[in-house]
């Protein structure tokens, strides 16, 4: 259900900087969704139709690009794309890894008239 407050503060965003522009209508949204994110697609598309109703971003198209989950190696210091979800570095076979990329979700542009 979290998908309903990050959508909420999705559009907030989109709004904002439409009004900030002039914007007539928001045709397109370009968002970020990092492999790793709770975020779900359907999720924020749905919840995006009803609370976009009578906005200039109503009927505007989402696209999602998504993002690999990427973590560095505290021990050597490679980045690596962690695949199966196994953080274990491929270089070293290090156990201390953080997180650098994979659980956004973001606006990343949008397209208005």
């Amino acid at each position: 259900m979290h998908e309903m407050s990050v959508t909420e503060n999705m559009l907030d965003v989109v709004l904002r900087h439409a009004a900030r522009n002039g914007a007539d209508r928001v045709t397109r949204i370009n968002l970020v969704l990092g492999e790793f994110s709770t975020v779900m697609e359907a999720s924020v598309q749905f919840y995006f139709d009803i609370i976009s109703k009578d906005t200039v971003a109503e009927g505007a198209e989402l696209n999602f690009r998504k993002t690999k989950l990427i973590a560095s190696c505290s021990d050597c210091g490679s980045e690596f794309e962690v695949v199966e979800y196994d953080f274990t570095c491929p270089s070293c076979k290090g156990s201390e890894t953080e997180i650098i990329s994979g659980r956004e979700f973001q606006v990343e542009s949008i397209e208005i008239k």
